[in-house]
């Protein structure tokens, strides 16, 4: 036999339709993620359709269809489902035949500011298969359920071996607003969990719930935008942001001037801001392509942070062999153009921070997407402002410590060998941006 022959049998029969629902109550919205599995028998009875139409448009009919048949109820009058992605994948299957995943998202309103009570139906099966209804709270808490919150089936991914179907196709759930963040499993049908990391973006989510939870007044307004510049000057203050390339950059120059600093941290910004808008609409838009998107700018950010700390070398050797060939210690700084500064720039903002992602995505998600925007432009000058001290900073205590510290002849040894040492972390640091996003990348 040839490789159909190697394929194994769907696990609960060639015949069966299985099928997940998890709702997700979320501030001011309720989501559910629908996922259908195929067996070999009916993905063939679908192929002829799916010839006909595509793939992807018999899978938004596919979505429609299941829609249709779904009953939602928000405190006693029906609701709406609202399509919001639809897909479907061939898997192979046994005798050369392929299974089908199907995977939709629906949403629709939920009250932000009281309790409300939802109810759940997707209909009576007609084909045997598993049926399981799981229901979350994101920034809600569900204070009553008769469905688990967990899928025994990593959403029709892995069947529990010698366990029966939960037959669950219908939920009632009572939800008031309030309660922690959804937990990162890597299964929220918006896609931002492949994208965001574990973890870091803990406090912007908090930033995201607090504007679900209150009205857009002018002072709450002003303490939002006001949190969001904190969140960008402690984000930037985290390893592996361009603080440190802000530093060592003023430093491989011997000076950190307005002219020098402000443009290399206004042009930092304005380029984390669009990678931000970029990534967030990849990610609103559910496009599997939003990882690799980020990890490939990490590969060409390093190659500009690399090409720019070798002309930052080659300047300071050249500097150096200057002062050594006449003897003399005055400065001579080498010729650093506005155009090199932005440049430089552009490097150090060209991968976005998570934690601005989620602010953005976040804030569209609950129907403020321009307030979102202006939360991203307020991170990102909390972060300019927290590059724009390190390149002040490292400069000013470096002629502080010229001045006054050491003998003559350390302050002049350090003065020439400075500049080259800093332009050499510049260029070490361009060359392990490279390795960690070819890495992630290719991993």
């Amino acid at each position: 036999g040839g490789p159909a022959a190697t394929a194994s049998a769907h696990p609960l029969g060639n015949f069966t339709v299985n099928q997940y629902d998890g709702l997700v109550a979320t501030p001011g919205r309720l989501t559910l993620d629908h996922v259908e599995d195929l067996a070999e028998i009916p993905a063939a009875q679908a192929a002829p359709r799916i010839r006909e139409a595509g793939l992807t448009p018999w899978a938004r009919a596919r979505c429609r269809a299941a829609a249709e048949d779904t009953r939602v109820t928000v405190d006693g009058r029906p609701a709406k489902l609202t399509a919001r992605t639809a897909r479907a994948e061939r898997r192979p299957g046994q005798a050369g035949l392929d299974t089908l995943r199907v995977e939709c998202a629906y949403t629709t309103p939920l009250p932000r500011d009281r309790t409300a009570t939802v109810t759940f139906d997707a209909g009576s099966p007609d084909r045997p298969g598993w049926r399981e209804t799981t229901a979350r709270g994101d920034r809600m808490t569900l204070t009553r359920s008769d469905v688990p919150e967990t899928s025994a089936s990593a959403r029709l991914t892995r069947y529990p071996k010698g366990s029966q179907s939960p037959g669950t196709t219908s939920a009632a759930v009572r939800i008031r607003p309030g309660g922690p963040a959804l937990a990162d499993d890597g299964r929220t049908p918006e896609g931002a969990a492949s994208v965001l990391p574990r973890g870091a973006d803990r406090w912007a989510e908090a930033l995201t719930g607090l504007v679900g939870r209150h009205p857009l007044t002018p002072a709450f307004a002003a303490l939002a935008l006001g949190t969001a510049l904190l969140l960008g000057a402690l984000h930037a203050l985290a390893p592996g942001h361009g603080k440190t390339l802000m530093a060592a950059t003023a430093a491989a120059r011997g000076r950190a001037t307005a002219r020098d600093v402000l443009p290399l941290a206004g042009s930092v910004t304005v380029t984390h801001t669009l990678g931000v808008l970029v990534l967030g609409l990849l990610v609103s838009g559910g496009s599997a392509a939003a990882p690799s998107v980020v990890a490939w700018l990490g590969v060409v950010s390093g190659l500009l942070v690399t090409g720019a700390g070798v002309l930052l070398v080659r300047r300071a050797w050249a500097r150096r062999r200057h002062r050594h060939h006449h003897g003399h210690t005055h400065h001579h700084h080498p010729p650093t153009s506005l155009r090199g500064t932005l440049f430089l720039g552009f490097a150090g903002g060209l991968v976005p921070s998570p934690s601005a992602v989620v602010v953005l995505v976040g804030a569209a998600a609950l129907g403020e997407a321009w307030f979102g925007l202006l939360l991203v432009v307020a991170y990102g000058a909390g972060l300019a402002l927290t590059l724009t001290a390190a390149g002040f900073l490292v400069v000013r205590l470096g002629d502080i410590a010229g001045r006054r510290l050491g003998p003559r002849w350390l302050r002049h040894r350090t003065g020439r060998f400075l500049p080259l040492g800093s332009a050499c972390v510049v260029l070490a640091l361009g060359c392990g941006l490279v390795f960690k996003g070819a890495a992630t990348a290719l991993g």
